[in-house]
């Protein structure tokens, strides 16, 4: 595809697949951007770019062009960016911010939100009513929060968080916890600290805390008493069987297997692996 611009900014969504954009930013300057699944490319109005699909890596993306216009006299459905703005500081400093190109990842949130507006727009064949500029509303929101997090959060605060978020797990693993709650205590939207800790530690919050209480299970089950009915109940996992069904996945074998069959200690050999990625 060759260089061309809109008068619109535009969002380019990747949501399968891999390709290159291209743009031309100030002064001739051209700059490469290498999107992959999850990854979005915002692009200011006017600015010329290219998209590039190599062959044989096949790409499926969501595209959405928009322009921000002052509100019709009278007009009280519509939302004021401007208020957002004075509500919001990330959305205010994205608006004073302008950029030829912005790459962010989010491979939750917006994809979300842009899929219901467009599927919105093409309900409404491209005219706007009030869940349209909802969605908008909502859609540079998010977009504003990404840009705030990834310029001001550098890799030594990222990986405080997640340390934090550790230390978190391993104090309350045994009572019923959430993301949400786990993002609480550490100060951070729960989409993001889901994405730090993933890209810190190579799996989600999720499977850190069923491998913790695993191997907390293990340890229970060579080194105590503790009748295995009542096990789920020490590592916080109020459903006997899914407790049963996260040990098996975990472990290869039930809880009465590996108390049959474990020696003593042997948790130690045989962890599936949450405090060596706490090491790590």
């Amino acid at each position: 595809m060759d260089y061309h611009r809109h008068d619109c900014m535009e969002i380019m969504y990747l949501m399968t697949g891999s390709c290159i954009v291209d743009v031309m930013a100030e002064e001739g300057r051209e700059e490469r951007h290498r999107l992959k699944k999850g990854e979005l490319i915002l692009l200011d109005a006017n600015v010329p770019h290219r998209l590039i699909v190599e062959e044989g890596t096949p790409c499926r993306m969501l595209n959405v062009e928009f322009s921000v216009a002052p509100l019709a006299p009278g007009d009280e459905s519509a939302l004021s960016i401007g208020m957002l703005a004075r509500e919001e500081p990330p959305l205010a400093e994205l608006l004073d911010s302008p950029a030829a190109s912005l790459v962010l990842h989010d491979p939750e949130e917006v994809p979300h939100t842009l899929k219901s507006l467009v599927l919105e727009l093409d309900r409404r064949q491209g005219r706007q009513n009030v869940m349209v500029r909802l969605l908008f509303a909502e859609l540079l929101l998010r977009l504003a929060r990404l840009r705030v997090e990834r310029l001001h959060t550098g890799p030594q605060q990222a990986s405080h968080y997640v340390r934090a978020a550790i230390e978190y797990l391993h104090q309350n693993y045994d009572r019923g916890i959430r993301v949400p709650e786990i993002a609480a205590a550490v100060n951070l939207h729960p989409g993001y600290l889901h994405r730090l800790f993933k890209q810190h530690t190579g799996r989600t919050l999720t499977d850190y805390l069923n491998a913790l209480r695993m191997d907390k299970a293990k340890m229970l089950l060579t080194g105590s008493a503790v009748p295995v009915a009542e096990i789920a109940d020490y590592v916080g996992i109020a459903s006997r069987p899914y407790f049963h069904l996260l040990f098996r996945k975990y472990s290869g074998c039930t809880p009465t297997e590996y108390r049959e069959g474990a020696e003593p200690d042997s948790w130690k050999k045989g962890r599936s692996g949450a405090e060596e990625a706490e090491g790590g």
